[in-house]
């Protein structure tokens, strides 16, 4: 049998864990992973003697974005979103910001890689706890345009525009600094300081907790945050028709998916090529 996709534990009381399973493929997200990690969530939020939950990345990285190899052949979307041009970035879109509607804190504890759709996971999450030495990036404006423009909203408009013309990440350190992640360890004391946080969000009345993280979610509403990545599911529509899209997934096709984004990468001297 093979592995599953989510490993589950409860580390602490009240405090449950889903770490993404698949470190040979760099956590990357295929459909049955992205399901497996919503389902769950949506079972914790029904679980009384759940208050808060931790995602994290088994092996050495968080996640390194979407599955753009094999690893969707034959698996259905997990959930239905209305088809045509833009179906993709809005159904990536809608599963990550639906973690703002569970009633439950959810805490992504990121270490490594966190590129692309690792990135648009944890910036769903409640709270973000980061390693130093970890890389949060876009690569993928290299080649396309990205499905969850979160960065202007999180790191301020002229990293964020940085980020976006040039596919160059972030360190940990710096994800801290600029707002996107609440707090930076070192890699090795990460996991201890995020049960400690977990642990002081279950020692608060579920009831309170649940109605103030709707509290500062509904603000960010109110300024325009969910309408302005919802709008930006648009551009990455008419992103998939520019040539230089169409360029990339001839490669792809003709040379290999590694070999296209070695060469995506390697004038930059980062993340495949390092």
């Amino acid at each position: 049998m093979s592995e599953p996709v989510i490993l589950t534990d409860m580390p602490a009381p009240h405090v449950a864990r889903i770490t993404l399973n698949r470190p040979d493929k760099r956590n990357a997200l295929n459909h049955p992973l992205r399901g497996a990690i919503l389902d769950q969530l949506r079972r914790n939020d029904q679980d009384p003697d759940v208050r808060v939950t931790i995602i994290r990345g088994a092996g050495s990285c968080f996640s390194a974005g979407y599955e753009l190899g094999d690893g969707n052949i034959g698996e259905e979307m997990p959930f239905y979103t209305p088809g045509g041009d833009g179906q993709w970035p809005r159904h990536v879109t809608e599963g990550w910001m639906s973690i703002w509607d569970l009633a439950k804190p959810v805490i992504a504890q990121v270490h490594g890689y966190c590129l692309a759709g690792g990135s648009e996971l944890a910036t769903g999450c409640d709270l973000v706890f980061i390693a130093e030495d970890a890389q949060m990036g876009y690569p993928a404006v290299r080649f396309g345009v990205g499905d969850m423009h979160f960065h202007a909203w999180f790191v301020g408009m002229r990293r964020a525009m940085e980020m976006m013309i040039t596919g160059d990440s972030l360190t940990g350190t710096e994800a801290a600094e600029l707002g996107w992640a609440n707090r930076a360890f070192p890699a090795d004391q990460l996991e201890a300081e995020v049960l400690e946080v977990a642990g002081r969000v279950a020692l608060v009345e579920p009831e309170l907790v649940q109605m103030n993280k709707r509290v500062v979610h509904r603000q960010m509403e109110i300024m325009g945050m969910r309408t302005g990545i919802r709008q930006g599911t648009e551009l990455c529509a008419l992103g998939t028709h520019a040539r230089a899209m169409q360029t990339f997934i001839g490669k792809a096709r003709s040379e290999g998916l590694r070999n296209a984004l070695q060469e995506r990468d390697a004038p930059f001297g980062d993340y495949r090529t390092s």
